[in-house]
């Protein structure tokens, strides 16, 4: 989309009706609430990793090899604390969420500069093309593709370092990034470029420091972490829209609600809430459950767990393939 013409389109949303009291309660944020499920899921990181270090040094390769991809499947979801940190709702504390989306960034390989202001567009535009192109609809699924999450994807890594590397010599590659960074945007493009420039700098020092030490797995469980085992995240982050309508301005019919077990839910920091996420996107996730209690009169029946979504979102793949303008439309309360 020309950078001129952004911001002028408008979309007349709908959104479930809430108390003014109870919008305003959700909406606050809580310091301890972050921290337990920030540096838990932090915690759970460096158990698993330590666990596969042990074993590759004490116990067995194979032993070992399913601890890492244990390690690589919970690190899949270091990107939806990176999600909820960019949104800045996590911590009452603005210094603690910018600490925190720093370090979530840096392990994921992200750039919060450059997926920010594509994800200000998605919730802005969702699945309205050309004004979100971060899911476009329909999205093929296929078994190779799913693998190469599910197991090692090195695709996906040379795709992201080669991003991270242009970015830092201050190249922008895509058209996407171009209508998100224009010329004229000169200080985002500042802060874009030097945050591709620290994940050179400090992704390559850990190389240099595992290569000095000869701790060869260091990179494994940190830098090459997300680019393998991220099959079971794969599946969740994928249901969020995947079958439903474009260019529609429903939330609950271009959007998926999941109902998760907790550990699940702590996991996936609660984004199964994703219609109640997009409709009221300054609610925390850790609100989104009460959230979704509130409105769920007014939203269709959601679906139940991974396999019962796919079991859903399958059937609507053959048939998208049989019928490529097919769109799955959920039934709405009356």
């Amino acid at each position: 989309m020309n950078a001129a013409n952004r911001g002028k389109k408008r979309i007349a949303w709908y959104r479930s009706p809430l108390a003014t009291a109870d919008l305003a309660r959700l909406n606050q944020r809580s310091d301890r609430r972050g921290l337990t499920q920030a540096l838990g899921h932090l915690a759970l990181l460096a158990v698993s990793g330590g666990l596969a270090w042990h074993a590759a040094q004490h116990v067995h390769l194979f032993v070992a090899l399913a601890l890492i991809t244990l390690h690589g499947a919970l690190w899949a979801f270091l990107v939806n604390g990176f999600h909820e940190l960019c949104h800045k709702t996590v911590f009452k504390t603005p210094a603690l969420n910018s600490f925190f989306r720093n370090v979530y960034s840096f392990l994921g390989c992200y750039n919060h500069v450059s997926f920010w202001a594509s994800h200000q567009a998605h919730h802005r535009y969702t699945l309205h093309p050309p004004d979100d192109l971060e899911v476009v609809l329909p999205r093929e699924l296929t078994l190779r593709s799913y693998l190469s999450f599910a197991l090692v994807n090195p695709r996906g890594l040379w795709l992201r370092w080669k991003g991270i590397l242009l970015l830092s010599l201050g190249r922008i590659d895509n058209d996407w990034e171009r209508a998100l960074f224009p010329p004229e945007a000169s200080e985002q493009r500042r802060k874009l470029f030097n945050w591709a420039r620290a994940l050179l700098f400090g992704h390559g020092l850990i190389l240099a420091i595992s290569l000095w030490q000869g701790w060869y797995l260091l990179p494994i469980l940190t830098t090459l972490a997300p680019f393998y085992g991220g099959g079971f995240q794969f599946l969740l982050n994928e249901a969020q829209h995947i079958g439903l309508s474009d260019e529609v301005s429903d939330y609950r019919l271009n959007t998926r609600t999941i109902l998760l077990n907790p550990l699940l839910g702590f996991l996936y920091w609660q984004m199964n809430y994703h219609i109640e996420h997009h409709m009221y996107a300054a609610v925390p996730f850790y609100h989104l459950a009460e959230l979704h209690r509130l409105v769920r009169a007014d939203m269709p029946a959601p679906a139940r767990g991974v396999l019962g979504t796919w079991r859903q979102i399958l059937p609507i793949l053959r048939r998208q393939q049989r019928e490529p303008g097919y769109q799955f439309v959920p039934e709405l309360p009356v």
